[in-house]
């Protein structure tokens, strides 16, 4: 009997496991595919990124350095409102090549990771909890003292745990421009219905083009409308969900929720990477897998550090709904040099922001 059976080898589910066996613990990982495939998720991340991964891996990962953002009321053509830093405040990195170094690495700590396993059922006993996937050598169930769902955010985990859904799922594409693009400037384009779309710049890996919509609206049809705004063609089309709120547990009897998965995402972007891991840290330290009580201790844990960026990341997403005079005013104002941090709204009322503004006055 495994410890842990964690479903998903995303960022959340390898940190888990890395971790996990780390300390200990005998773990099993279930990759629905190949790890890394199908991409669904953008390459944009903050430099807290490179706490969370092995050494050495930074140098072939890293694909662009980020300075700042350009923020549109309209299209490509539209007035821009710079924010930016005088140091790096971003990173572009490989998406795919992520997520396989962390499941490498989960595996150089002693975690089992085995891809073409779908998970097709699981089952909640006194004791343990029965995982059945599709192998390929054929269905097989495989036994452990928890389960963790660390497989997005339209989870089969949490589906079989009977777990409330995220408060809501935003659709989201991205497509590629192969042409080289040495910019430091994200451009965001508050343009698609209550969210946006984006244009990051990825050095020789080129230009990725995104966004992000509500159910109801042809996230498709918008980003084509987008990218031909820019006049460019993208290959590497890809699509997945965006969970938005986590919803109000997401642990059961012997299972829990980690990542995407528990929709720990920022409402303000979509982003997940950075929680969902941090997330997994707090699940290592805290839940021990003989005592389904321990649960509540990692309920506590990631929602104590978490609720204040995703309760402020909400009434920053508000902004976006807002009537584009109101948004051109508000961002003609604010633009300029800033002291935030892209991971945390609650840097906005930093010493370091305030220091900021104060030097531009």
């Amino acid at each position: 009997m495994y410890d842990f059976v964690v479903v998903g080898a995303g960022p959340a589910g390898s940190r888990f496991a890395r971790r996990a066996a780390d300390a200990g613990r005998d773990v099993l990982v279930l990759e629905r595919g190949e790890v890394g495939t199908p991409l669904a998720c953008s390459g944009h991340v903050s430099t807290d990124i490179w706490e969370f991964i092995p050494d050495g891996a930074r140098d072939h990962l890293l694909q662009n350095e980020i300075y700042g953002a350009r923020f549109h009321v309209g299209g490509p053509r539209s007035s821009e409102h710079p924010f930016y830093k005088d140091e790096v405040i971003s990173n572009v990195i490989d998406r795919v090549g992520l997520d396989r170094v962390l499941a490498r690495a989960a595996r150089d700590a002693g975690a089992d990771v085995r891809e073409e396993h779908s998970v097709t059922d699981v089952a909640e006993h006194g004791n343990f909890v029965d995982v059945t996937a599709n192998t390929p050598d054929g269905t097989e169930t495989f036994r452990g003292k928890m389960v963790v769902g660390c497989d997005g955010p339209v989870s089969r985990v949490r589906r079989e745990l009977g777990l409330p859904e995220p408060a809501e799922k935003l659709q989201g594409v991205l497509g590629f421009a192969p042409k080289a693009h040495g910019g430091n400037f994200v451009d965001v384009h508050l343009t698609a219905p209550k969210f946006f779309a984006w244009r990051i710049p990825r050095g020789d890996a080129g230009v990725e083009y995104g966004l992000a919509a509500p159910p109801g609206r042809s996230a498709r049809a918008l980003f084509d409308e987008f990218t031909a705004d820019y006049d460019v063609e993208t290959n590497e089309f890809c699509a997945g969900m965006i969970p938005i709120g986590p919803p109000a547990s997401v642990t059961a009897h012997r299972g829990f929720l980690i990542g995407d998965a528990a929709a720990q995402t920022k409402p303000f972007t979509g982003g997940g990477i950075l929680y969902g891991m941090t997330s997994a840290d707090h699940a290592v330290r805290t839940i021990d897998p003989d005592d389904p009580g321990t649960l509540a201790d990692y309920e506590r844990a990631w929602r104590k550090e978490l609720k204040n960026e995703i309760r402020l990341g909400h009434w920053v997403r508000r902004a976006y709904s807002l009537p584009k005079p109101i948004q051109t005013v508000g961002l003609r104002t604010m633009s300029g040099e800033i002291g935030v941090h892209m991971d945390r709204p609650t840097s906005l009322f930093s010493t370091e922001h305030l220091r900021t503004l104060l030097r531009r006055t």
